[in-house]
């Protein structure tokens, strides 16, 4: 019999179950983010050669059937199965030429064939199409071994896509193959949502420009560059990005300005209850309204989502693996929010530890994973440090995803089925 020991506490009080009571579930979180972000309103027509990463605001819809019309699916002969009588074999005369783009003017209803390329019309009579390596060609005359099945390396019309069907539905991000199913259905422009208009603002006197000058007790700056990056891979609109000093009044402020110019204003670090914490007294000073404070999860605890006049606010925690952690999973839902975006969430899955798993229960804890193979049933296996550090970004570009740990749990075994985040990808 094994016996799993608990993992004692570090003291920092953040588990305390006084603490962890007042907090919501992180599914409560993500469901009053959907329940309250509403898409932008104004819509825009754009071309579709510069549409990809934007979101639909209106479907699309096929303007012809595709293909429009039956076309040779390689290069050969068209030729009238129904002309081929006996045994064979049969020698037919090649009575026409029939290029990509040109109309076929001759018809094969006969004993007769049609040398054929790829995507040219089917001459009118005929209902099969031989490819040139079955042919045995001897000047005008094509001589066939073998009796093709009718509709054999036809392209019929319609059979991708009818006229007038739906393509694609509104709030799809728009990636490259979506934007190759646009061009099939002749949709050269297309209407979108506009962009989503983000401000970041980076708290801490200690934090410095990464890269430059730093005193002995600074640190770089982490989160601007790895937000910045992760918005522009979603093609959002950074309309302001700034640091801010740890006052009050500064923070006001910015808070302000960035609310008049943005729909989407987030904050790193200064939302816990610290002497220097002074974003959320700045929040409530300018008016804003809160829709959650406080999440049970780890790491990421004190992140918070409200309003601020018609702009919404999301307050990540300072530290970067926090902070990338719960941009990860509210920032991403309050963008998909407020674009309209529909279903553009990673789906989660199942997968099994490759080591057993102690920790401290009382939050769900989201910890940095990386895919590591596949067992003996084909099942994923994930591979993981053996705690989550808030502050560690080493490990971050070797994580596939996020592991979810029930907030009761104590321990798990070496091969357990837990649930799996990937990482947002645009």
């Amino acid at each position: 019999m094994t016996i799993h020991l608990s993992i004692a506490s570090q003291g920092c009080g953040c588990d305390r179950q006084d603490m962890i009571h007042s907090l919501i579930t992180m599914d409560e979180a993500i469901a009053r983010i959907a329940a309250h972000a509403a898409p932008v309103g104004r819509t825009e027509a754009v071309a579709l050669d510069s549409a990809v990463g934007r979101i639909l605001a209106q479907s699309v819809r096929s303007r012809s059937m595709v293909p429009a019309f039956d076309n040779a699916a390689m290069d050969g002969y068209a030729i009238a199965t129904s002309a081929l009588t006996g045994p064979g074999p049969w020698v037919l005369q090649v009575v026409a030429r029939v290029p990509a783009g040109q109309e076929a003017k001759t018809s094969v209803a006969g004993a007769v064939a049609a040398r054929i390329f790829t995507g040219a019309p089917i001459p009118d009579g005929a209902d099969a199409v031989v490819m040139q390596e079955d042919v045995l060609r001897d000047g005008d005359v094509i001589h066939l071994t073998r009796r093709p099945a009718p509709g054999l390396n036809i392209r019929l019309a319609g059979s991708d896509m009818a006229k007038g069907a739906t393509i694609l539905d509104k709030g799809k991000r728009l990636g490259p193959r979506d934007i190759a199913a646009c061009a099939a259905a002749g949709a050269g422009v297309v209407r979108v949502r506009r962009k989503l208009r983000v401000a970041l603002l980076v708290t801490g006197d200690e934090v410095r420009r990464a890269g430059g000058v730093r005193e002995a007790a600074q640190i770089w700056d982490v989160n601007r560059p790895m937000l910045s990056a992760s918005f522009a891979e979603l093609g959002l609109d950074i309309v302001v990005s700034a640091h801010a000093a740890d006052s009050l009044p500064g923070l006001v402020r910015q808070l302000g300005n960035m609310a008049a110019q943005a729909d989407l204003v987030i904050t790193t670090g200064g939302i816990s209850v610290g002497e220097e914490d002074h974003v959320k007294p700045a929040f409530l000073k300018l008016g804003g309204e809160t829709l959650f404070s406080g999440v049970a999860i780890k790491p990421g605890k004190p992140v918070s989502v409200g309003r601020i006049g018609k702009a919404y606010w999301l307050g990540l925690p300072g530290n970067p693996v926090a902070a990338f952690v719960t941009w990860q999973v509210f920032g991403m839902a309050l963008v998909r929010g407020l674009t309209g975006e529909v279903a553009g969430a990673p789906t989660r899955r199942h997968v099994v530890t490759e080591a057993a798993i102690y920790r401290k229960p009382g939050r769900c804890e989201l910890r940095p994973v990386s895919l590591a193979g596949f067992d003996a049933q084909g099942r994923e296996i994930i591979s993981f440090e053996d705690a989550t550090h808030s502050a560690r970004v080493g490990c971050l570009p070797l994580a596939d995803g996020l592991m979810f740990l029930p907030a009761d749990t104590d321990s798990l075994p070496a091969g357990a089925l837990v649930e799996f985040h990937p990482f947002s990808q645009s």
